[in-house]
């Protein structure tokens, strides 16, 4: 697996805990920045991970923000990106078993980096149950026709 990570200046802190844990995992990853405590514009930042993935080149994306709200808005503009804001353990099992997601947000002033840790580690081992599931990601796909 290869992942795209980035944040605005709201999510740094959580964005080097998150590569700490790809570093652990033995993950593939390339961070897309920012590297400023200075305020900066998170489209600026969602929008090459999302074209990235989007394109490919990266099997999923990671974006956080202040409240991960932005962020999702953002890549969620990018053709084939299914990115999920989470803030809890449930619901990062349940948009990857459900959804498919493949860019995962997360606010850093919502969650403290303990918790994202565990929700980015349960986004990226569980797995896409289809099914069902797959009819419903494929009329997503027809949303962007």
């Amino acid at each position: 697996m290869k992942v795209a990570i980035a944040s605005d200046h709201g999510g740094m802190n959580i964005r080097e805990e998150i590569k700490g844990l790809l570093k652990e995992l033995n993950i593939e990853f390339e961070d897309f920045g920012c590297e400023c405590e200075t305020s900066v514009d998170y489209p600026d930042y969602a929008q090459p991970v999302a074209e990235k993935v989007s394109q490919g080149e990266f099997d999923r994306g990671i974006l956080i923000c202040g409240t991960g709200i932005g962020m999702s808005i953002a890549a969620n503009k990018v053709k084939g990106i299914r990115c999920a804001l989470v803030h809890d353990m449930f619901s990062a099992k349940a948009t990857r078993e459900h959804n498919d997601s493949n860019v995962l947000a997360m606010g850093e002033r919502v969650i403290g980096p303990g918790l994202a840790r565990e929700i980015a580690k349960i986004w990226l081992s569980t797995e896409f149950e289809g099914g069902r599931h797959e009819n419903r990601v494929n009329k997503i796909h027809q949303l962007e026709k």
